[in-house]
């Protein structure tokens, strides 16, 4: 059975190499009975830029080749004995044509932060800004179906000068846009160890040819974890905006995402707070406003600790039709986008105080 599968699996080839992924080695195990199937990858380079890739088509074909196990495979990528250099090598990035970097966080799920991420882009691209944005959200990333971007799978181009090869980035409206989304299909759950996720950010963060930006936004994942570390380990981070809502169950986690920016050891500016869904406003009944999620409570916040309050964003219905249909809804809702201009006027402002 594993000779089958090594047979199987010499069918994929390494873009780069032009080789099957078992002539070249990068297949070094495979364990198979008829319970169970594991295979472990190892890659030549610590950051190869197809390792996701490889990893998920493995998977898909033994799945494809022995449906009764589809539960029971597992793809393992060793990571860090590939190469062991004389002496450390100095670090590559391509961040370092990117003006400002800013995190869009959040203490909890389900306020609209990826949602607020997209129309804070769009709308410092219609500004004139040159904008990236960065999906670090590894177990839940959005940004392609918010873009409409999900089709895209991510090519390589190796740079001869410096021996590097770099992941190019979906254009997305005019900005530059990179997510592990593109690397896994929408059924897959998402099972990683937490190094292994930080490892896949650290490639998407250095190996990304982001070009020159004025802005990079970083989709944060919910909460204080591993990938705020890792993020905040990996990069100078210009500020970070915080995304709530109302009600006090979310604004007591804005208190810990503020006090994670804030500590001495990290010491990122907090460019202010955005009050998500801060109010519902029927079409039909345009002067008002139902406070469906209580009121003023990420406001409050903000004035009680000295952080500026960016401004709040009603529930509109456009804005949900946006991140459904690929299009942020600035694009197309004037109320939106003016809601959205006079934050990102302060997130602008509040970010060249801070340098």
């Amino acid at each position: 059975m594993e000779n089958s599968i090594k047979q199987l699996l010499d069918g994929i080839v390494h873009p780069e190499t032009g080789e099957g992924i078992v002539r070249s080695g990068i297949v070094e195990k495979v364990t198979a009975n008829t319970e169970k199937i594991t295979v472990t990858l190892r890659f030549r380079k610590a950051r190869d830029p197809f390792a996701l890739k490889i990893k998920n088509e493995v998977a898909a074909r033994l799945r494809e080749r022995y449906p009764a196990l589809s539960d029971r495979i597992t793809v393992f990528i060793r990571e860090g004995e590939a190469q062991q250099p004389a002496q450390p090598a100095e670090k590559r990035t391509t961040t370092d044509r990117i003006a400002h970097i800013i995190a869009v966080a959040s203490g909890k799920g389900g306020v609209g932060k990826s949602t607020v991420t997209a129309n804070l882009a769009v709308t410092l691209r219609n500004m004139g800004y040159r904008v990236g944005i960065l999906d670090a959200d590894i177990y839940g990333p959005s940004q392609p179906k918010m873009f409409g971007a999900e089709g895209y799978v991510p090519d390589a181009e190796h740079d001869d000068a410096t021996g590097a090869d770099y992941i190019l980035p979906a254009d997305a409206m005019d900005m530059k846009l990179m997510s592990i989304g593109f690397f896994i299909r929408p059924t897959d759950a998402l099972m990683w160890r937490g190094a292994m996720a930080t490892n896949a950010l650290k490639q998407l963060i250095h190996q990304t040819k982001w070009g020159t930006l004025d802005f990079l936004l970083i989709d944060m994942p919910p909460g204080t974890g591993d990938i705020h570390l890792s993020i905040l380990s990996e990069l100078k981070l210009s500020g970070a905006v915080i995304v709530s809502t109302p009600q006090q169950v979310a604004v007591a986690d804005v208190v810990r995402g503020v006090e994670m920016f804030r500590h001495e050891q990290v010491n990122v500016p907090v460019l202010g707070i955005v009050e998500n869904m801060a109010w519902f406003t029927p079409a039909e009944l345009p002067e008002n406003r139902y406070y469906l999620f209580g009121r003023g409570g990420a406001r409050e916040y903000a004035r009680a600790n000295g952080i500026d309050f960016l401004g709040e964003i009603p529930i509109v219905q456009s804005v949900m039709e946006g991140a459904d249909g690929g299009a942020p809804a600035v694009l197309n809702d004037e109320r939106v986008e003016r809601y959205y201009r006079e934050i990102c006027s302060r997130i602008v402002e509040n970010t060249l105080k801070s340098c």
